[in-house]
């Protein structure tokens, strides 16, 4: 910006000194000038280019690291404390223009470095006009600030309900096939459709006002550049400059358009990049709902060498898993079920005996709160319905660090042959993503041919045959049990048939162990008759 600010000038000299003059010397020499700093203008600007993208890409990528090392951070937190769409928001549009923001400080900074070079040699050769420049600068900039703060206001506005319709989208996406199953899919689709209208209000607000920056932007450096060149016409008129001051003076007042739109440019950058700035560390400033210890100061660095055993621990092998609270304890070894009340017993006790909230659950004598995260994933897997399959081939989404002989038993354990054999190319075939080429059935067999196939010490299972039928589910409950004979499995079910299969059973109510012992001695008590049996009273 400073070469390309200092052409005018030289121009201006070699029609002065040298068309005027007849000094073919100095026309040559300021010639040569303005090709000198032609080729200069052009390699920096190549450089600036770059500098810019790198920046733009850097800041975009490096923030998407961070948004992704915070929702593993968070774990179980996320879901409660943030809507998926704001996260979507987070890590698609508000990277991009945080990144943007950035790389317009080079071509800011350069717009500011110009537009003071070009006052100071106004001020030197009249400073009349250099005055008009320096007083017509601020004047422009104060004038399109009063636009940036409704601006900044609109956008922050449209960024809200962007995020709001992104997650009611996602919401709607994820449950299409429940609304289509109760008829709610009319509903939800008006809903959708007024809030979506909503955020076109707002952003036919923000274009309102862009649309009068751009136009402020072009207006002003036009009206300062006429006052420039008519001021300078006079003086040459009365003898006061030579042409080529002239010719510079108009070259001066041309060029200053170019920065002040890019000054301009950059606030608005700067301004969006404000309000994702926002966006972003009020996410990034968010706290798991307990501490955590920390194992590993960057586990996602490093790459994958086994499981790293926990020095602490005072046990080897198998251990049981107990939950004080509610007086459940899982012995190891065994085929545990555990049939709750209510559903919301069985979240809660899945939850804490998985370490995704705080509690006084110990495994072999030692608090959870007392290991490191990772200890406890290699150690405990929660596996419920919530779970995602993900985009790729079967094979690879199921088959984890196992061998293929491994996952040929986990998919007949799981009663999932069926599934596989349908598919075109078999465990080779693609899958969906979210799985949606599967049917729910289909979706909850293969993510417990997952859950088996990661082979953990302690595998929770949370409803795992609420999509199949009768017959299924006896299969499944003999496979299960079969393949994860002498290690630690608790199913959280209401099932007759897998209840039955089970070693020991619990009946939880209100969140408290009430009963336990076999499904068939259970059976005679009222309570727990009444949640397996499905009886409306006793």
């Amino acid at each position: 910006m400073l070469a390309q600010a200092l052409v005018p000038a030289a121009v201006g000299k070699a029609i002065d000194a040298g068309i005027i003059a007849g000094d073919q010397r100095a026309l040559l020499w300021w010639g040569g000038a303005v090709v000198a700093l032609g080729t200069i203008q052009a390699a920096a600007g190549i450089l600036r280019d770059r500098a810019a993208l790198t920046t733009r890409l850097g800041a975009a990528y490096r923030t998407a690291q961070l948004i992704a090392r915070q929702a593993a951070r968070l774990g179980a937190t996320l879901p409660k404390r943030v809507a998926k769409g704001e996260i979507v928001n987070a890590g698609v549009a508000d990277i991009g223009r945080l990144g943007e923001a950035l790389a317009e400080t080079a071509r800011g900074s350069g717009s500011i470095v110009a537009i003071a070079v070009v006052a100071a040699i106004l001020l030197h050769t009249s400073w009349q006009l250099g005055l008009v420049v320096l007083l017509g600068v601020p004047l422009m900039v104060g004038t399109v600030s009063l636009l940036i703060r409704p601006l900044h206001r609109h956008r922050q506005r449209l960024r809200e309900q962007q995020a709001e319709l992104t997650g009611r989208a996602v919401d709607i996406v994820s449950g299409l096939r429940v609304l289509r199953g109760i008829g709610g899919e009319e509903v939800f689709a008006d809903r959708y459709r007024a809030d979506s209208q909503r955020v076109r209000a707002a952003g036919v607000a923000v274009a309102r006002v862009e649309a009068l920056l751009e136009g402020v932007k072009v207006l002003l450096p036009g009206l300062l550049t006429t006052v420039v060149v008519w001021l300078g016409a006079h003086y040459v008129a009365s003898g006061r400059m030579g042409p080529g001051q002239l010719v510079a003076f108009y070259g001066y007042a041309v060029f200053l358009v170019d920065p002040l739109r890019r000054l301009t440019t950059a606030a608005g950058r700067l301004t969006e990049g404000h309000v994702a700035a926002r966006r972003i560390t009020a996410f990034l400033a968010l706290r798991p709902e307990f501490a955590l210890v920390a194992a590993d100061p960057a586990p996602y660095e490093r790459p994958y060498e086994g499981p790293v055993p926990y020095e602490g621990r005072p046990y080897e092998g198998p251990a049981p898993l107990a939950d004080p609270a509610s007086g459940l304890i899982v012995a190891p070894g065994r085929f545990t079920a555990v049939a709750c009340a209510s559903p919301a017993d069985t979240a809660t006790l899945a939850a804490r005996l998985g370490r995704y909230t705080d509690s006084t659950v110990t495994l072999g004598g030692t608090p959870l709160a007392d290991l490191p995260p990772d200890e406890i994933r290699r150690r405990i897997l929660v596996a419920d319905n919530d779970d995602r399959l993900f985009a790729g081939p079967l094979r690879e989404e199921l088959r984890g660090r196992g061998s293929d002989a491994e996952l040929e038993r986990a998919v007949d354990a799981a009663c999932a042959r069926d599934i596989t054999e349908a598919l075109p190319d078999g465990l080779d075939d693609l899958v969906a993503e979210s799985g949606r080429n599967f049917s729910g059935g289909q979706q909850q067999r293969l993510r417990l041919v997952r859950a088996l196939m990661a082979d953990p010490e302690v595998l929770i299972l949370v409803e795992p045959t609420s999509a199949v039928d009768a017959h299924t589910e006896a299969r499944i409950a003999r496979g299960v049990s079969d393949l994860r004979a002498g290690r630690t499995t608790l199913v959280f079910t209401t099932s007759p048939v897998v209840l039955d299969r089970a070693d020991h059973v619990v009946y939880v109510q209100s969140a408290k162990a009430v009963a336990q012992g076999s499904h068939g001695d259970l059976l005679t008590d009222v309570r727990y008759r009444s949640v397996v049996a499905r009886e409306e009273s006793a």
